[in-house]
């Protein structure tokens, strides 16, 4: 198949796009434009898996670089271009909306006019629930924003179902919980505490007792390809998510358990969110993956957030890839 895929140069995006290819999919991905030119994390594939991709570079908040870019043979969209630091949120929430939502606002308009389009796909985020009133977590839960990020996310939600409904644009939202793995920056808590810990055994974090439901990025990108054909979810909002939920402290104890030290834990205020803007609890049904997507994850319960955490410890231990990650500025 044809395919576009924003937010291509990220975490996620690059292990999609390196799916995508493998599936034998026709791809071009847009990076977001940067004075040194380069493609994120899309450099660091195999070459052999690069040389099939079309690249461009860009920015999604301008439409008239996107009604360029976008093939009209397309048949499918993937939207993962999103500004996603809910710290800078604060500092900056016209960013956000000028990225998450006006930025998908250009998507939109420019996929209307696509007469081979099958499916739209976009990316939203758990932290559009806010605390949750019950667990788990079903899509039927209310929105609740807790951060400018949220905000954002919430609104980019509503524009792309708006246009399910309004121009029957084949919009299919997936929801994933917080996936981690390797390639992730220091933005998210996991990279956080591995790339403290594998330098000293003193980590400095924020808030250690809220609950996360981790995904590993392999399972959040099965969830995606699972969504390209499945015409059950136009017009739905599928979660990802595990089901099992672990507060930031037992998380830090395994990470030092497989690294083989004691880490310990220094709270900073600097660290913390505002105490109305911190999300106690995370936890994912994810009842409607596994009936409408047929998707489960492979990495599930504490065996299987170990085993993802191993493998996730070990690519950033790999010299070259830590220091990618030396900063001061550690932040999620």
């Amino acid at each position: 198949m044809n395919i576009f895929l924003t937010g291509s140069e990220g975490f996620i995006g690059s292990h999609l796009a390196e799916r995508l290819v493998k599936d034998g999919h026709k791809i071009k991905c847009l990076v977001q434009y940067n004075f040194l030119n380069n493609y994120g994390w899309l450099e660091t594939i195999d070459k052999n898996v690069l040389n099939q991709i079309e690249i461009v570079s860009g920015d999604i908040r301008d439409k008239e670089f996107i009604e360029k870019s976008i093939n009209k043979k397309t048949e499918i969209v993937f939207n993962l271009a999103a500004l996603i630091g809910i710290p800078y949120s604060y500092h900056a929430p016209q960013s956000y909306i000028d990225t998450n939502v006006n930025g998908l606002l250009n998507i939109l308009s420019v996929s209307k006019k696509l007469k081979n389009l099958k499916s739209l796909i976009h990316t939203s985020t758990s932290e559009v629930y806010g605390t949750p009133e019950k667990l788990p977590i079903t899509e039927k839960h209310q929105l609740s924003a807790q951060s400018p990020y949220a905000a954002s996310k919430i609104a980019a939600d509503h524009l792309a179902l708006s246009f399910f409904k309004s121009f029957k644009l084949p919009i299919k939202i997936v929801r994933p919980f917080n996936t981690y793995g390797p390639r992730q920056s220091t933005r998210a808590i996991i990279p956080t505490i591995i790339t403290q810990s594998l330098q000293k055994n003193k980590i400095s974090v924020g808030s250690i007792f809220p609950t996360r439901d981790f995904v590993y990025v392999s399972d959040t990108v099965n969830g995606f390809i699972k969504s390209i054909n499945n015409k059950k979810i136009i017009g739905e909002v599928v979660n990802l998510g595990t089901g099992f939920e672990i507060s930031i402290k037992e998380l830090i104890s395994i990470i030092g358990n497989i690294i083989g030290i004691k880490i310990k834990i220094e709270q900073s205020k600097v660290r913390k969110r505002p105490n109305d803007s911190e999300v106690k609890r995370l936890v994912a049904s994810n009842k409607k993956a596994k009936k409408l997507l047929n998707w489960s994850p492979n990495y599930s319960g504490k065996d299987g957030l170990k085993q993802g955490l191993k493998q996730t410890v070990n690519w950033y231990k790999i010299a070259k890839n830590l220091r990618s990650f030396k900063t001061k500025n550690f932040t999620y």
